[in-house]
């Protein structure tokens, strides 16, 4: 994994944020931690309150989609991470072009749930094809509203 701390940058015109690479070989929780370390960052250098509630939601959406890129891509996958509007934004590239789809509910299914999780915790779900492969990008809200109940994810599991 390398991780690139010479890109995170924040000014009043531009996002906070970082990104890693990782071969495919090292451990899932490898990408857990780079999204720990950058969100304990935003909030330390940077000032901007980071919940319990998003630290745990980012680490969950981080490590279901490199799960995914390491399970059903060739080589190495790229994890961006972003503070910008409100939202932290996890997005995931990797080199294989077929996009992700959620399968149908199936009460009887066991397994294979990781991107419906996803796309009910996060306030925004995109795939894009990419010249090489594809990229999932997710956007988390950092606030919760008065009520406690999380900003903006209107489809909660």
């Amino acid at each position: 994994m390398v991780c690139n701390d010479a890109v995170r940058r924040v000014t009043a015109d531009r996002p906070i944020w970082s990104a890693a690479t990782f071969g495919g070989d090292e451990p899932i929780a490898e990408a857990r931690d780079v999204a720990r370390r950058f969100l304990a960052e935003v909030q330390a250098v940077h000032g901007i309150p980071v919940s319990s509630r998003v630290m745990g939601t980012v680490q969950l959406v981080v490590s279901e989609l490199v799960t995914n890129a390491y399970k059903y891509a060739p080589g190495p996958c790229l994890l961006d991470l972003q503070v910008t509007d409100g939202t932290v934004e996890v997005s995931v590239w990797d080199s294989e072009s077929t996009l992700p789809m959620a399968r149908p509910a199936d009460p009887g299914r066991v397994g294979q749930h990781g991107l419906e999780i996803v796309m009910g915790v996060c306030r925004s779900f995109e795939v894009s094809r990419e010249p090489v492969g594809k990229r999932v990008t997710t956007r988390i809200a950092l606030s919760d509203d008065p009520g406690g109940h999380p900003a903006g994810a209107g489809r909660l599991i």
